[in-house]
């Protein structure tokens, strides 16, 4: 008896979770979520030289603190605002770390929720990515120039999202989110007599994986 009120339980809390009213998407509303985004750069961002003394360039991956608002144009269509602390990613330059970099990634997408009623939420976007990097810190003395200074360009390009709502009532939810951004930058290094290495177009190109806790208003 006991194990059966027990599994009774079990079944009784299952069927509160998904049962209940749901907090639906309607036009006007925001949407804000908050939670952790790990950035994971594509391998082979790009190489110093060609043919076969070519060398690797290596961008490493990140965790960090992001948010996101969104404001519902109608039940389905939505524009999204992402914005994060700054990432900071290190640099291998043939294995080795040479440099490092924080960046801020804002994003701006339309996105189009597929189930606005229901207790999971699927939804879908694009947009476009201003990465911004600053902060580029280079250990000149492996490269025989302890003044010598990194330099990334900033980096416009297009973003995607793919990510769900997970509704717990009251207007809050769960969610999970994956995310594409095209972020090439153009990079140099400039030394202390002024002249300056080429390193040509580091492309990194990330994956995106994060958890969050999200409220409607």
């Amino acid at each position: 008896m006991k194990s059966q009120r027990i599994c009774l339980l079990g079944c009784g809390m299952i069927v509160a979770l998904f049962a209940g009213s749901v907090s639906a998407h309607e036009a006007g509303d925001w949407v804000v979520r908050a939670g952790a985004l790990l950035v994971d750069p594509k391998s082979d961002n790009g190489k110093i030289g060609s043919g076969p003394g070519a060398i690797e360039i290596q961008v490493e991956d990140d965790t960090m603190f992001t948010f996101d608002i969104t404001y519902m144009l109608t039940q389905n269509w939505g524009v999204e605002l992402l914005a994060a602390a700054p990432f900071e990613h290190d640099i291998k330059v043939g294995g080795s770390n040479i440099a490092s970099t924080k960046h801020l990634p804002p994003t701006l997408s339309v996105v189009y929720n597929f189930l606005p009623e229901a207790k999971f939420q699927p939804y879908a976007g694009v947009g476009l990515n201003y990465t911004l990097f600053f902060d580029e810190d280079l250990d000149g003395g492996a490269l025989g120039d302890p003044g010598a200074n990194l330099n990334l360009d900033d980096s416009v390009g297009v973003a995607a999202v793919v990510g769900v709502d997970v509704d717990l009532g009251n207007e809050w939810f769960l969610n999970a989110v994956v995310r594409w951004f095209d972020i090439d930058t153009d990079a140099d290094v400039k030394f202390s007599n002024g002249s300056k290495l080429d390193l040509g177009t580091v492309e990194i190109d990330p994956w995106a994986f994060g958890v969050n806790v999200g409220r409607r208003f």
